[in-house]
């Protein structure tokens, strides 16, 4: 069983960008409101049933592959559903800031959405704009009545001055737990790996097109602001969600580009040509040159820079070859048996 090509998947939303999505993809994006792109997806946005499901080269529908099939695109062992391929990645390019919000964790999605998952996420950066960064956390403890307040106020200058700012630099990894209140200014291109789910709480909705009662999940203000950290997160705290920029992968070998505390959730890694990958559900974005996805067995796939593949665990223990450069993501060390034993929270 090979790995299978994925076409360009744009998603319309209520953020512009996408001009760097669409060069690197390869194709002319019909608005400037294409700022995501759904690699792989087996899952849907809130709300909706077909918007953001990945399709085949060959036209077919990623979810019912894999629903049909589960053992050999995820291997023993059972996710939530038989489509469940354990992790979420996208591709993201905003041209305007994003907006504050938060997304709730596993046990307020069990309790409020019947969801074993959150939305813990993570970003890899592909390419920024000077001095652009990430807001990630509070700086101190902010009281919720007045995040209440603020938030019915849209105050935006309010809830920026008291996140973490972040500087963003290109090949720099950040990990955002759930619950954890969050913005990306414009000008920042990412690579982004979360737990599959749409799980958003919006705090700020009037830099968008979104509205208030598209802010919270359709429960209400009430039930969803306990599922928003009011905490603070300090230095060392948010310190341990940040990866520096580093060096790209040596040949043959492989890096991950995530902080640790990311791997019960989901892997992201860069590699080089001749590096070696275990078997297992992966999604392959191939940033340049050319080369193949090898199987042990000989099989292989000859790949080139823009293209993205669904890998199944029935391809085998794999390597990248020739002059390719590839990020590989995939479901978080464990999966899926971490979704039943409580070992993520």
């Amino acid at each position: 069983m090979k790995p299978v090509l994925l076409p360009p998947n744009p998603v319309q939303h209520f953020y512009r960008g996408g001009d760097r999505i669409a060069a690197l993809r390869g194709i002319v994006p019909e608005t400037d409101r294409q700022p995501e792109e759904w690699l792989g997806a087996t899952v849907t946005r809130f709300g909706d049933p077909v918007t953001g499901l990945a399709v085949t080269a060959d036209g077919d529908v990623l979810r019912d592959l894999v629903a049909a099939a589960p053992r050999a695109w995820v291997g023993e062992g059972a996710g939530s559903s038989a489509s469940d391929v354990g992790v979420l990645v996208k591709l993201l390019d905003a041209r305007q800031r994003l907006p504050v919000h938060v997304h709730p964790e596993r046990g307020f999605a069990a309790a409020h959405l019947d969801c074993p998952y959150g939305k813990t996420e993570a970003w890899y950066v592909l390419e920024t704009e000077p001095d652009c960064a990430f807001y990630v956390g509070w700086r101190e403890r902010v009281d919720r009545d007045e995040l209440d307040r603020r938030r019915d106020a849209q105050d935006s200058e309010w809830m920026l001055d008291h996140l973490n700012r972040v500087v963003a630099h290109e090949g720099m990894g950040v990990l955002v737990p759930a619950g954890t209140a969050h913005a990306i200014d414009g000008g920042i291109f990412v690579m982004e790996v979360q737990e599959p789910t749409d799980f958003s709480i919006l705090l700020e909705w009037s830099v968008t097109t979104s509205t208030r009662d598209q802010s919270h999940l359709d429960l209400g203000f009430d039930t969803v602001m306990p599922a928003v950290s009011t905490a603070a997160l300090g230095p060392e705290e948010l310190a341990a969600l940040v990866r520096p920029a580093g060096e790209g992968a040596p040949r043959g070998t492989t890096r991950s580009v995530l902080p640790a505390a990311a791997d019960p959730y989901f892997r992201l890694r860069t590699a080089a040509a001749g590096a070696a990958f275990e078997a297992g559900f992966a999604v392959v974005l191939v940033t340049e040159g050319e080369g193949a996805l090898t199987a042990d067995d000989g099989t292989a796939v000859a790949v080139r820079g823009g293209e993205a593949y669904a890998v199944p665990h029935a391809f085998g223990a794999w390597r990248a070859s020739g002059d390719a450069t590839v990020l590989v993501a995939g479901p978080g060390a464990g999966w899926p048996a971490t979704l039943r034993s409580g070992g993520v929270r």
